[in-house]
């Protein structure tokens, strides 16, 4: 890899220790609260602090276009990639709804959206105009691929010094579930056929057509499935790239960092190769309901918080699953220990 490698701090292990035994100080039988505890020990852990602090949360959606939306894989024409841009920058689509309810700092950035876009509310930082048709040649050069690793990096970096304390990334772009499953497929060598779902909508014989025009592009693309990067540019897509350089700032910057759904977590498994000590800066939303998404977190060693079914995108369930974060702190800051309340916690003869 030719970007830098991040320099990611291994977890506060003392510090993680510590909040462990704090916790059992609380009003509460000690592990009754189950993972919400091993939560809040993960979070003191990445931050380095007793009582750590997610809020305020940024929420980033990466939006680009894919060249192989031209061989009909996806339920949505192209334009619709810069619609909802649109509806993004406008408050009207889910991630808006959702972030305003968690007081998030939400940032749409266009890394690669092939139509033109509303004058503002968006961050410019495009690298080209959505990528070429992975199913005739590769999506995109290694700088190209870099190049959109570096707009996450910027996007993170931008959280971090608006005082964001947790990132999640979102994407948008037609397509990108073609994407997403060609490089879990490479990543992984799993087959094509236990990955690949109904995407925003796609059934019968055009999910068929779908799984063919992945295998085929495997079989053509070829990439070293011991070369992540390579990987990303001959299958992936811009916001996908986006996504991996904002998963390693962000760790780099030691800011816990809640992943989304299939889209998010394939970027997070090439961003784990590429680098595998950003591994522990990792909490998983949900589970989606995309088939792929099973064995991506499989790949990651990986339980999410939630299971809603969801398959949208956008960061949606990792925003839904953003308050356990705040429980999980709260927990630490707010409950009173068996001393301060007066109650007798001696374990009874």
């Amino acid at each position: 890899m030719n970007d830098p490698a991040p320099s990611i701090a291994v977890p506060d292990a003392a510090c993680a220790e510590r909040v462990g035994r704090y916790l059992d100080t609380l009003t509460k039988p000690p592990g009754s609260l189950g993972r919400l505890e091993a939560l809040a020990v993960t979070l003191a852990g990445l931050t380095g602090e007793d009582f750590p602090v997610v809020t305020p949360p940024a929420v980033v959606v990466f939006a680009a276009d894919h060249g192989v939306a031209e061989e009909g894989v996806s339920a949505f024409p192209q334009a619709v990639t810069a619609q909802m841009v649109a509806n993004f920058v406008a408050g009207g689509a889910a991630i808006n709804v959702f972030s305003r309810r968690i007081g998030a700092r939400l940032e749409v950035v266009d890394v690669g959206v092939a139509s033109e876009l509303p004058a503002g509310g968006i961050v410019r930082d495009r690298v080209r105009p959505g990528t070429a048709n992975l199913a005739r040649e590769d999506a995109m050069s290694r700088d190209e691929a870099l190049a959109a690793i570096a707009v996450g990096r910027r996007a993170a970096r931008r959280a971090a010094e608006a005082g964001c304390r947790c990132l999640i990334a979102g994407e948008m772009g037609i397509a990108n579930t073609t994407a997403s499953s060609a490089m879990l497929s490479a990543l992984t060598g799993a087959p094509v056929s236990e990955l690949v779902g109904a995407g925003t909508g796609v059934a019968g014989e055009a999910l068929l057509h779908k799984r063919a025009v992945i295998e085929a592009a495997l079989a053509d693309r070829a990439p070293d499935p011991d070369d992540p990067l390579a990987i990303l540019a001959a299958l992936g897509g811009l916001e996908l790239a986006a996504m991996v350089g904002a998963y390693l700032e962000a760790a780099e910057r030691r800011l816990p960092l809640l992943v989304d759904g299939f889209i998010a977590t394939v970027a997070a498994l090439t961003a784990c190769r590429l680098e595998p000590a950003l591994r522990p800066y990792l909490i998983f939303g949900h589970r989606s309901h995309e088939p792929g998404h099973r064995l991506a977190l499989e790949a990651l060693d990986a339980e999410p918080l939630l299971d809603l079914a969801l398959r949208l995108g956008e960061g949606s369930g990792a925003v839904l699953a953003f308050p356990l974060l705040e429980a999980a702190t709260a927990m630490l800051a707010e409950m009173a220990t068996f001393a301060d309340a007066g109650i007798d916690d001696r374990e009874a003869p």
